[in-house]
């Protein structure tokens, strides 16, 4: 399936808008965290953690699925296929597995610190704030990175392909691909 150039221009499109807010929410939280990590104001913390956990309740896991979703309708949809380039497998497995810590990890690690400091309670962890959006900012940084690069070339079915288009078929002579 390939999609139309209109088609995938505009999947393109919300593709990268919808990494790029993702990318900036994790800046967002990471603000937030290191706030409630470093200020010596109850109440402070109490809003930093507050803020964290409406932006991980409400954007954070629909813009995952949007980006995990849009990035796998484009590489199923364009001549990069899934596991054709490295980059593009790796971009997708990374994606997977960021979605999955944000759901098991991340979120959990917000509500945490909000039921601690809703007590009266100081912050129980600082890695309860701050390990999730350092490790996801870490994540979408690199994948932003190889999605400009493409390093690696072809994964071993990328090679298997692009051989079975190069043969000829039936006595008909080699096609050009330069």
């Amino acid at each position: 399936m390939k999609l139309s150039r209109p088609v995938r221009r505009a999947t393109l499109v919300v593709h990268v808008a919808a990494s790029a807010c993702w990318l900036g929410l994790t800046l967002g939280l990471l603000a937030l965290g290191i706030t409630a990590t470093t200020t010596g104001s109850a109440a402070t913390v109490e809003a930093s953690v507050r803020a964290m956990k409406t932006f991980a309740d409400w954007l954070l896991l629909p813009l995952a699925f949007f980006t995990l979703l849009t990035g796998l309708l484009l590489s199923l949809g364009t001549q990069w296929g899934l596991a054709r380039h490295r980059w593009v497998y790796t971009k997708f497995w990374l994606t997977l597995a960021t979605t999955t810590a944000t759901v098991f990890a991340l979120r959990p690690g917000v509500n945490t610190a909000v039921a601690a400091v809703s007590d009266g309670g100081p912050l129980p962890d600082p890695g309860d704030v701050l390990f999730g959006p350092v490790v996801s900012l870490s994540a979408y940084l690199f994948m932003t990175v190889i999605s400009v690069l493409k390093p690696w070339g072809l994964t071993r079915r990328g090679q298997r392909i692009r051989t079975a288009a190069r043969k000829p078929v039936d006595g008909e002579p080699a096609r050009r691909t330069a």
